[in-house]
């Protein structure tokens, strides 16, 4: 079961500002966006408002993101906050069992790149959803041998920010060293990733001032907001890339997953290595629920827009299924395997229970009022 969720952008990163849900994108428009920041805060949220800088992790493209550096404390050109050092390039012992990540994000003319873990020896990968959603492809290189390896989604779990790959053709990788005593407030930590997608792999030092935390992330529009609770919060100078890579304790330890910052620099917060590897576990057992989500989701491939009497299209993938089928953009989906669309979120619902390969009717009004019908094959999506 797939869920609607937003799209979670973290530590930088370039993609687009509407969220890619089940091969279905929901336009909507930047001035909105910003008015459901506004309101977020007006409410009286005690969780702060991080602005991640998009999905992915540090990324280019033409897809509708933003270069680097031009969030202010994400890019290549930030500087820490005024009690944060610099951070400074990675040892040796910091790099085992970390890896580059980084992905296509074919549907959006863009790349983006991000950090990992290895937890297995034959090639399991710990990263943020964040780093891999939208990819249509995924190359990770293992930074202690320089070797490079394709990789497929095992699975994830957006809401918590987590997602486990697969390499492909791995065997005898060293994997990284676990904490199992957690961290207090005060204690030293470094937070280690591909930082800025620059080249060499950096080595933020802090110390951690809260746990527990709650954070409202959002991109760099102030749209796609999503909660993430129980997050370690630490003073370093974490930056765009380093989602997903180790926060490591003063014995050189895991004690979290990097995940998200300030975008005044200096603040960043990690997720327990404990809780992350609790849901890697469920991953790899095959739970397939409304939380955690099993290999790709389908793939419909249109953008849509909420219209009266269904679901309009406002954008189709070339040769994509709704392609294929004939619908165009201004066409309005009625009906998905029977059931009555009134809305783009209902497009999704219809789609959530569904996989790759599977057939499914489609009702739709074309742009000159003519009713259409098709079945179609559902295509294999981008990661979520």
């Amino acid at each position: 079961m797939r869920n609607r969720i937003a799209a979670i952008g973290a530590l930088g990163a370039l993609g687009l500002a509407t969220g890619t849900v089940l091969g279905v994108q929901t336009a909507a428009s930047s001035s909105a966006a910003a008015d459901t920041a506004t309101a977020s805060q007006a409410t009286g949220s005690t969780d702060p408002l991080v602005v991640y800088g998009g999905r992915g992790g540090h990324g280019s493209g033409t897809g509708g993101g933003w270069a680097p550096g031009s969030l202010g404390g994400y890019g290549a050109t930030s500087s820490p906050g005024a009690t944060v050092a610099a951070a400074t390039e990675a040892t040796a012992d910091q790099l085992v069992g970390v890896v580059d990540i980084t992905t296509v994000l074919g549907h959006q003319d863009a790349e983006a790149a991000g950090t990992g873990m290895v937890l297995t020896s034959d090639g399991t990968i710990l990263t943020n959803n964040h780093v891999i959603e939208g990819a249509t492809s995924i190359t990770v290189t293992v930074l202690s041998t320089g070797e490079s390896h394709t990789a497929t989604v095992v699975g994830t779990d957006p809401t918590d920010d987590v997602a486990v790959l697969q390499l492909t053709d791995a065997a005898g990788l060293d994997t990284v060293e676990v904490d199992e005593d957690g961290v207090a407030v005060g204690d030293a930590v470094t937070a280690v990733g591909n930082a800025g997608g620059e080249t060499g792999t950096s080595a933020a030092a802090g110390t951690v001032t809260a746990l527990d935390q709650s954070i409202t992330a959002t991109d760099e529009s102030g749209s796609n907001a999503e909660q993430l609770t129980g997050l370690i919060e630490i003073a370093a100078d974490v930056v765009a890339g380093d989602s997903g890579g180790p926060l490591y304790d003063a014995e050189g330890e895991v004690v979290g997953m990097d995940t998200a910052a300030a975008s005044t620099g200096g603040q960043a917060y990690a997720i327990p290595i404990g809780e992350a590897l609790s849901i890697v576990e469920q991953i790899v057992a095959g739970v397939d629920d409304e939380t955690i989500h099993q290999g790709y989701p389908a793939f419909l491939g249109v953008s849509l827009l909420d219209s009266t009497g269904g679901a309009t299209v406002a954008g189709v993938v070339s040769d994509g299924p709704a392609d294929q089928a004939g619908l165009t953009v201004g066409a309005v989906i009625t009906a998905i395997a029977g059931t009555t669309i009134t809305s783009a979120d209902d497009v999704a619902s219809a789609l959530a229970d569904l996989d790759p390969g599977d057939s499914v009717s489609l009702a739709w009004t074309d742009i000159d009022g003519s009713a259409q019908t098709a079945t179609v094959v559902l295509a294999t999506g981008p990661a979520d």
